[in-house]
């Protein structure tokens, strides 16, 4: 015998987003009627509301069809009863709906397992999108199913306001794909999405990400890079025969184009491999693209930002941080070490008869050597720390958190390590140098930041005096 509340419910397996009746659960004190009234007028859609209190009573929800969808509104302190909504929409979607029309309200949806948000007032032409969205099946049948309904829902202008609202918000290239991988996800058919673009380096990095297993963040990476470069949409049934490396998922890629060329690119996953390639029609991949652009060009000027800022505060020829960056970066953690009363340390460096290879090879040779002394410097640092050329062959190294005797392990590190390099190796000449390193720690023996980078240099200037070639605590 059926279990109550289910006995006169029809259940529509397989059937098409249309002619199908909508059952939706407000909040008792909500205006329903004005949240349905754009469904009312759309013949293609028998809504049926009950009040959440009423959502385990038996409802006649099959008499004009069979139910298509379940909408619950979402509303503070009410939790859906899932085994009974389940039971009710059988394989069909359970949708939520609130006012909420931002990222945080879609996500928060998610967290509480329905399928897909919508915003109210509810369209028509939105819940169609939605429901096919939220379909059963793998990866290539979603997108087989949401063409139509999807081509009709990109093809609005609140659409297209929304997404640019969102990525104008933000000035820097994370925020800008945060906002898109949230927008992704509440539109395009796939479990996991992620947005790659170029770090500061230019090498192809995850921007944002949305559930995206560890696992697959390398092959993610690597499809957003050959999308980036070719420019080109890519749908694969299995990524693992794609992709070396990687689980057997399908996927789908979006190249960002702004300025005529792909910035960067949208790459969404599923859980599963799909029994045939996501095909995606002409009109689906215009509008995708058209609806991307936006975002692209906020990203694209972020990135051209962070390369601007970054210019100002990075040394020409090391790539370490210049010295009015080391000013800023020691007020900072200054006044956090105050702050937070712990340590600051800061070492200060500087190479042993630097000017031997200036003199004899030549200064093309001096520049060779100073970027790879950077580079072994860079490495003996973590990276919370921060290294910068203070100019000529001097260079520092600020410690967050750290006292006098970690910042003496790094100094002699350092020493150790540049005394060791070969030089010029790829040259021929295999020149070898020496290093002296001071060490200064607020507020063990220095007072105030303002002493910290003087206190440093007398004493790396101490070792100059006693021998070179080695390391010095500043005294109080």
């Amino acid at each position: 015998m059926p279990a109550r509340g289910h006995s006169r419910i029809t259940r529509a397996r397989n059937a098409p987003p249309t002619g199908l009746t909508l059952a939706i659960f407000h909040h008792p004190t909500s205006d329903v009627q004005a949240h349905i009234a754009p469904l009312r007028r759309r013949a293609r859609y028998h809504v049926v509301c009950r009040s959440q209190r009423e959502a385990s009573a038996e409802p006649r929800l099959g008499q004009n069809g069979p139910v298509g969808a379940v909408l619950w509104e979402l509303s503070p302190g009410r939790r859906p009863n899932w085994r009974w909504l389940r039971a009710l929409a059988g394989e069909m979607p359970i949708a939520s709906y609130s006012a909420d029309s931002t990222v945080s309200g879609a996500q928060r949806s998610r967290d509480l397992g329905f399928a897909t948000h919508l915003t109210t007032p509810l369209d028509a032409i939105d819940v169609a999108h939605q429901i096919a969205l939220a379909m059963p099946g793998d990866l290539a049948a979603r997108w087989r199913r949401l063409q139509r309904p999807l081509v009709r829902f990109l093809n609005r202008v609140p659409i297209h306001a929304q997404i640019a609202r969102h990525v104008a918000e933000a000035f820097e290239p994370m925020p800008v794909a945060e906002a898109l991988v949230g927008r992704a996800a509440a539109w395009f058919p796939a479990s996991h999405w992620a947005v790659v673009g170029p770090d500061a380096s230019g090498s192809p990095t995850l921007l944002a990400t949305s559930h995206l297993p560890v696992d697959m963040a390398a092959a993610v990476r690597v499809l957003g890079a050959q999308v980036t470069e070719t420019g080109e949409c890519v749908a694969s049934r299995d990524l693992s025969a794609d992709v070396r490396g990687t689980q057997p998922v399908a996927a789908v890629a979006f190249p960002l184009w702004c300025r005529g060329r792909a910035v960067g690119a949208l790459v969404g996953t599923d859980t599963t491999t799909s029994t045939r390639e996501p095909r995606l029609s002409a009109p689906v991949r215009d509008a995708i693209r058209t609806l991307l652009e936006p975002a692209a060009v906020s990203l694209d000027n972020a990135l051209r930002l962070q390369r601007a800022q970054a210019l100002t505060v990075t040394d020409d020829l090391t790539q370490l941080f210049n010295s009015r960056y080391l000013s800023e970066v020691l007020r900072r953690e200054g006044k956090r070490a105050v702050r937070s009363r712990q340590p600051l340390s800061l070492v200060f460096i500087d190479l042993d008869r630097f000017k031997d290879i200036t003199d004899t090879p030549g200064l093309w040779y001096g520049s060779r050597a100073l970027v790879e002394a950077a580079g072994v410097i860079r490495d003996c640092a973590r990276e919370t720390d921060v290294v910068a050329r203070f100019g000529g062959d001097e260079f520092a190294v600020v410690l967050p958190d750290t006292g006098s005797e970690g910042a003496m392990v790094v100094a002699d590190r350092v020493r150790q390590r540049i005394a060791a390099y070969d030089f010029l190796a790829k040259e021929g000449l295999h020149c070898h140098l020496t290093a002296s390193a001071g060490v200064a720690t607020l507020p063990d023996l220095v007072p105030t930041v303002d002493r910290l980078l003087q206190a440093a240099d007398d004493a790396m200037y101490w070792v100059k005096a006693h021998g070179k070639d080695g390391i010095q605590l500043a005294v109080a």
